[in-house]
């Protein structure tokens, strides 16, 4: 239960706008904690604060025991990044962007050379050791700014948007090597958009919006907190004008929203025998979920 990032009323603005108001959080050893919010809720300027590339206004942050921004440095030679956008070297071959890196942190190159193996097999990359970056798929890509992120075998890895953009198999053979880390003790902070991955993977999560943030807790315990336990999406011709004579009568609560209603409830039974009788619509019945703690928290609308 060892805290390794404590972050106290971190406070961040730019313009005048309060981008980071307030966040306070504390992750443990081997925790993987999710950053959930929709675009412009302050979690990209937190992850920066929190590697000490910017400056807070106020509050106080530490990795690792090191004071941020003041030891950020120090900090630092103990943590991986996964930016949200591949960086590698394309001029590179891939265990060349691995040595390359390793330098970064002072590691000696027979020393970085040890590791490549293993960081290879560890992204299924070991056939792909000479091949230059341009060459590989976008899936090759990830594995390998994840692989590099460990060259230095950190203690914490940051992990933003770590699985935009892949195919299904390349998304769960990433899971399945982050709960490889988090198993072999290391701390991940990840932030997504994809609720089921934070679902899947993270221990712990705070939802952001606008700079503050509005819930922290397990996934399942902000499912239970904030959402009734059951859902029936109905969708189909007329949907809003049912929803409007019909839903309130067997949702606790529900919202439409473009060809959709969506209905909250405790026990689905009595709505899905009336909808037998509606031949016209059609509807989906499951359990709520994560993204459904994510809408109602932060709303439907679009952010830019």
């Amino acid at each position: 239960m060892n805290t390794v990032i404590a972050v106290e009323n971190l406070q961040k603005s730019y313009a005048g706008s309060r981008v980071v108001d307030g966040v306070s959080l504390n992750i443990r050893r081997g925790e993987c904690y999710g950053l959930l919010g929709p675009n412009g809720a302050g979690k990209t300027t937190t992850l920066r604060l929190m590697l000490g590339l910017i400056d807070p206004d106020a509050g106080n942050l530490s990795l690792l025991g090191h004071a941020v921004p003041r030891h950020a440095r120090e900090a630092r030679l103990r943590i991986g990044v996964v930016p949200q956008m591949d960086n590698l070297d394309p001029d590179f071959t891939v265990a060349e962007n691995l040595l390359v890196y390793g330098r970064y942190f002072g590691l000696h190159d027979a020393e970085i050379e040890a590791r490549i193996p293993h960081l290879l097999e560890f992204a299924n990359l070991t056939s792909k050791r000479d091949a230059k970056v341009p060459t590989l798929s976008g899936g090759m890509k990830r594995r390998l700014t994840l692989a590099r992120a460990l060259v230095n075998d950190p203690d914490i890895i940051f992990l933003d948007e770590p699985t935009t953009g892949l195919d299904p198999q390349a998304r769960h053979l990433i899971w399945q090597r982050l709960r490889e880390l988090t198993a072999q003790g290391k701390t991940l902070l990840l932030t997504t958009h994809f609720m089921d991955e934070a679902e899947r993977l993270c221990h712990r999560l705070a939802i952001l919006d606008q700079g503050r943030m509005i819930a922290e807790d397990t996934p399942r315990g902000l499912i239970s907190q904030h959402i009734e336990p059951q859902v029936v999406e109905v969708f189909g011709e007329g949907v809003s004008a049912w929803a409007q004579s019909h839903a309130a009568k067997y949702a606790q609560r529900f919202e439409v929203s473009g060809e959709t209603a969506f209905c909250y409830v405790s026990d689905a039974q009595p709505l899905l025998e009336h909808l037998l009788g509606h031949a016209e619509l059609r509807y989906l019945h499951r359990p709520a979920n994560l993204e459904d703690v994510f809408i109602k928290l932060t709303g439907r609308e679009m952010r830019e």
